[in-house]
């Protein structure tokens, strides 16, 4: 988030969409984890498992695409270059768009690792969801013959 926050702070002339919507996902997921965090050590703090399996699942997309993103916009091409850094769509928009491309580099790797993390925790809380009882298919389930 600070290396994102850092890029819009440093341009001159506006930022692309890719940049701002980096930002977004970065302050959406911190936001959620302030409820994920505390609800996953004590499931007594959460609502509903439904709603932590949704939070999961919304960072989840959103941090893919915006790795995506920020990484087909950016391209791979080495920050050293200046006559890629002064053309690119993210790179060219600061004074210094070597320090920029290096940021965006960074920003695009620490995107990628917390899809990772977030699709770990997405998994988790569905299987801690099962372990719970909770039906996620909905509808009503039907008496065993025990039951009857």
């Amino acid at each position: 988030m600070a290396l994102v926050g850092n890029m819009i702070a440093s341009a001159f002339s506006g930022n692309p969409a890719t940049v701002n919507y980096a930002m977004f996902v970065s302050a959406f997921g911190l936001l959620s984890l302030l409820y994920l965090v505390p609800a996953s050590w004590n499931p007594d703090w959460a609502i509903h498992p439904i709603i932590l399996i949704a939070l999961d699942a919304l960072n989840t997309i959103f941090f893919f695409t915006a790795a995506v993103a920020l990484a087909a916009k950016l391209g791979a091409h080495s920050c050293n270059n200046s006559t890629y850094t002064t053309t690119n769509e993210i790179t060219n928009g600061a004074h210094n768009t070597h320090k920029r491309c290096r940021e965006a580099q960074a920003s695009t790797a620490f995107l990628w690792f917390a899809w990772a993390g977030f699709t770990a925790s997405l998994i988790l809380s569905i299987f801690a969801s099962r372990s719970t009882g909770v039906n996620l298919r909905g509808g009503r389930r039907r008496p065993n013959m025990a039951q009857v």
